[in-house]
């Protein structure tokens, strides 16, 4: 007769199917292990992890996007997953654990939510909200010696991003525009600039040229109320679901578009439009 093992504790948890975060988190544990782990995990740093940390954001907003319901519970548990590495780690070096970091967003939302959680009145408006969070927010840089209106304007945001939370930020002191006129004229004029000078310019000056073309863009945007990432992601979308339709269009010729003119693929192109237009795309 063969011998039958009893289970630890901890291969009793790493089996359960509904162990939840207690679950998730022994498996990390045991992943970082240095005796038993995984050799590509323990080698993992904070650094080398943030790349990942930020894919999986963006791949948690691609399945809302496409309104993949389907895949965002999986997206999701890939994001949690990361914060449970950073958490992990962490806890290795001795600096913070996966509860503390739980209970220091509990007392921020709790801090930042007076009229759900304190005695503060809920009769207001998610705009008066909005302006009354971003002074608890700046109560909070003040606290930790953020001086400056730009400090605490996370670096390693996509540059898009962080361009419309640096214009917000000196909009509050009154650097602004005042409407939309002077901000299109700033982009012609950024436009202009780029065009008279790209036979001239260095890359050096040419990617400063462009760069203050795409932060003004930024800026229109911001004051037409849209978000430029998802008005890019969009724009994104529909340059590859028409270039697809060329594609389409030149396989019932029997050509890619490799053999295609940029004429004949600009036709295929206008097509595309006007069947999304009548499609209401």
């Amino acid at each position: 007769m063969s011998k039958t093992h009893d289970l630890s504790p901890s291969d009793s948890l790493v089996l359960n199917p509904q162990g939840g975060m207690d679950r998730l988190r022994e498996i990390m544990r045991r992943l970082r292990d240095p005796q038993n782990g995984c050799p590509w995990d323990i080698e993992q740093s904070f650094a080398t992890i943030a790349p990942y940390t930020i894919e999986e954001a963006y791949e948690v907003a691609d399945a809302i996007e496409r309104q993949a319901w389907d895949e965002l519970k999986g997206e999701l548990g890939d994001l949690l997953f990361q914060s449970v590495f950073h958490a992990q780690m962490a806890e290795e070096a001795g600096m913070f654990t996966f509860d503390e970091v739980a209970d220091t967003m509990s007392d921020k939302m709790v801090a930042r939510h007076p009229h759900v959680f304190g005695d503060e009145s809920r009769d207001k408006s998610a705009e008066q909200q909005t302006r009354d969070w971003e002074t608890i927010k700046a109560a909070e840089r003040a606290g930790k010696a953020q001086q400056g209106v730009l400090d605490g304007v996370a670096i390693g945001l996509p540059a898009l991003l962080r361009a419309v939370k640096l214009q917000k930020r000196a909009a509050r002191v009154g650097f602004d525009w005042p409407d939309i006129g002077p901000v299109l004229d700033k982009i012609t004029e950024e436009a202009r600039e780029v065009a008279e000078a790209r036979d001239t310019l260095g890359p050096d000056e040419l990617r400063e040229e462009i760069g203050d073309l795409l932060f003004v863009v930024a800026n229109l945007a911001r004051h037409l109320d849209v978000e430029p990432e998802e008005a890019l992601r969009h724009a994104n979308a529909k340059f590859e679901r028409r270039f697809k339709g060329i594609e389409r269009r030149l396989a019932v010729e029997g050509r890619t578009p490799e053999d295609a003119t940029l004429e004949e693929m600009d036709g295929h192109w206008e097509a595309e439009k006007l069947t999304e237009r009548a499609g209401g795309n």
